[in-house]
């Protein structure tokens, strides 16, 4: 909890600071035109307007190269650098997202258990297949979606989610996803991102998130010492994450961004274990969250 109520503080720092730069960035007001002296002559007759632009199909392409896979604060790779390409498509409100995880050498962590039997193989060992569709009210942009987790390393799985962001500074982000499949239970995720211009076109990116883990099917039961996993349902504050990054466009449509993440478990029994005869057990039958320390590079091609 502690570190919760740190990470608030941090990010309360943030926001101040990124509000300040944002307000002085922004252009004063014009001063009210003054009134006319004499009306205005007849226009003529104005030219049919035009018909609206179709919607355009625009996109991105991008490569992540980091020293950890982390989901929702599960350490999900360790010791090895992994890919993670990404193709986007953008049409009229609609996107098509597919992400993809490549492993170059596979070790076991408290959350994961490699494909292969033995470990250092590389492997290609996850893809992901996001739909969604979003609609704005002025400043407020509401996205439904549907997720398909297509995981070599456990059993595959569905979501649907929905998610509010409003447009301001620190552009808050409140998503809310339900499983469907395997998994059945609820993640809640609060999130906040804000870009800061540093030097032409280059920013500094800030970011972070807090989420909740619900789980309501017997897969959550918690692990109790000398009887196994027969607990209630797993359901705590479950992973802290903030980030910076800085973005440098190369071209208009290529830009570089190295980035930093800092992912810690936001409450005591997202971190817990329990110790019994046959050794340590996570609380959470997934694994206890840890802290730990993400980098790498980001590159993305816009269209």
């Amino acid at each position: 909890m502690r570190k919760f109520i740190g990470a608030i503080i941090v990010f309360a720092l943030v926001f101040t600071v990124s509000s300040n730069l944002y307000a002085e960035d922004q252009p004063a007001a014009a001063a009210p035109a003054a009134a006319p002296t004499a009306p205005a002559a007849p226009a003529a007759e104005a030219a049919p307007a035009a018909a609206p632009a179709a919607p355009a199909v625009t996109g991105s392409a991008a490569l992540s190269v980091l020293n950890h896979y982390i989901f929702r604060g599960y350490e999900l790779s360790s010791h090895s650098a992994v890919f993670q390409p990404t193709l986007t498509i953008n049409y009229a409100g609609f996107s098509a997202n597919l992400w993809s995880n490549i492993d170059t050498s596979e070790h076991a962590t408290q959350n994961f258990a490699p494909v292969t039997t033995s470990r250092g193989h590389n492997n290609y060992d996850e893809t992901d297949l996001t739909l969604n569709y979003t609609y704005n009210i002025d400043k407020l942009a509401l996205t439904g979606g549907f997720i398909y987790y297509g995981t070599q390393y456990a059993p595959e799985t569905e979501e649907v989610y929905v998610s509010g962001t409003y447009d301001m500074i620190a552009h808050p982000t409140l998503a809310i996803y339900r499983d469907v499949n395997h998994y059945p239970g609820t993640y809640f995720n609060l999130s906040f991102s804000q870009s800061i211009p540093v030097y032409k076109e280059t920013t500094v990116d800030l970011g972070a998130s807090f989420g909740y883990e619900a789980g309501s099917s017997n897969f959550w039961d918690t692990y109790v010492a000398n009887k196994g996993f027969v607990g209630s349902h797993y359901s705590a504050f479950h992973d802290g994450m903030g980030k910076v990054g800085y973005t440098i466009p190369v071209t208009k449509l290529f830009s570089v961004q190295p980035v930093v993440q800092y992912w810690f478990p936001l409450s005591s029994d997202a971190s817990k274990t329990v110790t019994d005869k046959s050794g340590v057990h996570g609380f959470n039958p997934d694994g206890q969250l840890k802290d730990i320390f993400v980098y790498g590079v980001n590159l993305t091609f816009s269209f």
